[in-house]
């Protein structure tokens, strides 16, 4: 897979995609990460990137022309599946939203700043548009970063035991069940003795009443799903 981020600040991607697995894959050749300053499309001598609104209103926008220049330049070197663009008013990015972008090849990321991008980029080139919340950040590149995580770690080979991502939260749109390693008895807390026990299918169904308990306690919305 490749990831081609477009970025006014490409220095924020510098710690979280290339650290811990992320940087495995990147090691091991299952990704490719790239990360496009924007500012170096511009055709403004001053390198300016964004102007005020048409119609007046408070907030700048971010201008067409050096992000539409820079995708047009990327598309005409391969095809993309998907250009995604990181805006608090896209579709919420989930599990099975990650699940399926794992299986692209290649695909672009625009971050988004200001007041928003002209719409005249998601009209002509953003493909799907993703929101981690419910909320307002300071640009997308911290929505990018996540996104970026949530895909490359299904990346089969990125993850040393393939089948931990395939039991996360979320997969089976149930939580996960409560987890517990060494020691059994730490301060009188003890591990449920069933995980204990040896007895594999009891702890198999002992995990999925667990998920299932945690989950309509915590998130009832997925079991109405």
């Amino acid at each position: 897979m490749r990831i081609d981020i477009l970025t006014l600040f490409p220095e924020m991607f510098e710690g979280p995609l290339t650290q811990s697995i992320m940087k495995r894959a990147v090691d091991k050749g299952l990704v490719e990460m790239y990360f496009h300053d924007i500012r170096d499309y511009t055709l403004d001598k001053h390198k300016k990137v964004d102007d005020y609104a048409f119609g007046g209103g408070a907030g700048m926008v971010m201008t067409i022309q050096p992000i539409a220049d820079l995708i047009e330049k990327l598309k005409g070197e391969r095809k993309y599946d998907h250009v995604i663009y990181m805006t608090p008013d896209g579709q919420r990015f989930e599990q099975r939203i990650a699940n399926t972008l794992s299986l692209s090849e290649n695909i672009i990321i625009l971050c988004g700043h200001y007041k928003g991008v002209d719409q005249r980029i998601r009209d002509n080139y953003v493909t799907m548009e993703i929101s981690i919340g419910d909320y307002v950040l300071t640009g997308g590149e911290l929505a990018a970063a996540v996104v970026s995580d949530a895909i490359i770690r299904l990346i089969p080979g990125v993850m040393s035991d393939e089948t931990s991502a395939l039991t996360d939260s979320f997969q089976d749109d149930l939580l996960s069940p409560p987890v517990y390693t060494r020691p059994a008895d730490y301060n009188g807390w003890k591990v449920p003795d069933v995980l204990l026990s040896g007895n594999q299918a009891m702890i198999d169904q002992w995990r999925e009443q667990q998920a299932y308990e945690r989950t309509r306690k915590i998130r009832p919305d997925l079991l109405e799903e």
